[in-house]
C-alpha cells in the first residue's frame, strides 16, 4: 500500500528546511507532528522532599536541554543563587550550548562531553572531589546511575521534571498511513490514548533499540526501523520505505 500520510510523535522541528521538509517535498507526502508525551516541572516541594539541598552541590551533570531549563527553574523556585565557581558538566555541544540561556560561558566552568552519556563520564571521573547533582526526569535510563556508581563520585540525583503523557483523544478517528515513534513512552502513550488501537495496514516506524523492545512486546508489527547503518536517521528510513511502496 503507497504510503500519503505520516504522523511523527514529537514536536515540529523549528529549522527550516529540515530532513522532514525534504521528505515531504520529495515524495510529496503529507507530514504530521504530534507529541504523545511532554514533559511537566516537579514542585520545589518535592525536590525538598528528596532532601536536595542545592547548597551541598559544586558540579551539575546535564544530559538535556530539559534538565537545564529545570534545574534553573527550582533554583529560582528555592531563591537559590547559582554561585559563580559551579560547574557544569553537559552530555553534548547541544545542551551546552543551550546552557548559555542561562549562564555567561566566559565566566563559568563548563566541561562537555561528544554525545552519550558514557562519553562525559571520563570528563566526571577527572573532578572526583566535587559533589555533584544530576537534576532528571522520572525516567531516567538505568545505565546512567550504573556509570556514576561505577566511577566513585558523590553524586545525588533529583527528579526536578517528569514524562506525562499527552491527551490524544481529538485523534481518534484520524488514520495515518505511518506512525512514527522515538521511545518507549510513545508506545505506552499510544495505548493509553487508545487501549484498542489495531494496527491492519498501519505502518509502524521506531527509532533505537528501547523502542523497537517496547512495540514487540506490545504486539505491534513494526515496519521500519532506524538507525541501521544503511539508514542512520529516521528520515532516511522513512525514504527507503516510501520509494519501494510508492513506486
Amino acid at each position: 500500500m503507497k504510503v500519503k500520510t505520516i504522523l511523527v510523535s514529537q514536536p515540529e522541528p523549528k529549522v527550516e528546511n529540515s530532513p522532514y521538509s525534504r521528505l515531504i517535498e520529495k515524495e510529496k507526502v503529507k507530514v504530521d507532528f504530534r507529541p504523545f508525551i511532554h514533559v511537566e516541572g516537579v514542585e520545589a516541594k518535592s525536590v525538598r522532599q528528596q532532601k536536595i539541598d542545592l547548597n551541598n552541590f559544586t558540579a551539575i551533570i546535564l544530559t538535556s536541554r530539559n534538565s537545564v531549563d529545570h534545574f534553573f527553574r527550582i533554583a529560582e523556585e528555592m531563591r537559590f543563587k547559582v554561585p559563580d565557581t559551579m560547574k557544569y558538566f553537559c552530555q553534548s555541544e547541544a545542551v551546552a550550548y543551550y546552557l548559555q540561556k542561562y549562564v555567561v560561558y566566559r565566566k563559568r566552568k563548563i566541561y562537555v562531553g561528544k554525545r552519550t552519556f558514557n562519553e562525559l563520564i571520563p570528563l566526571i571521573k577527572k573532578y572526583k572531589d566535587e559533589k555533584f547533582l544530576l537534576p532528571s526526569s522520572d525516567a531516567l535510563k538505568a545505565t546512567v546511575p550504573q556509570a556514576l556508581d561505577e566511577i566513585n563520585v558523590d553524586w545525588k540525583r533529583g527528579v526536578f521534571y517528569k514524562t506525562v503523557i499527552s491527551d490524544l483523544s481529538d485523534l481518534r478517528n484520524v488514520y495515518y498511513d505511518i506512525l512514527v515513534f522515538f521511545s518507549p513512552s510513545g508506545i505506552e502513550s499510544l495505548l493509553k490514548n487508545f487501549p484498542d488501537f489495531e494496527q491492519k495496514d498501519t505502518r509502524i516506524a521506531v527509532f533505537g533499540n528501547s523502542t523497537v523492545k517496547a512495540a514487540t512486546e506490545a504486539g505491534l508489527r513494526i515496519d521500519i526501523q532506524a538507525p541501521t547503518p544503511e539508514t542512520p536517521s529516521m528520515t532516511m528510513a522513512l525514504q527507503k520505505y516510501i520509494t519501494s511502496v510508492n513506486k
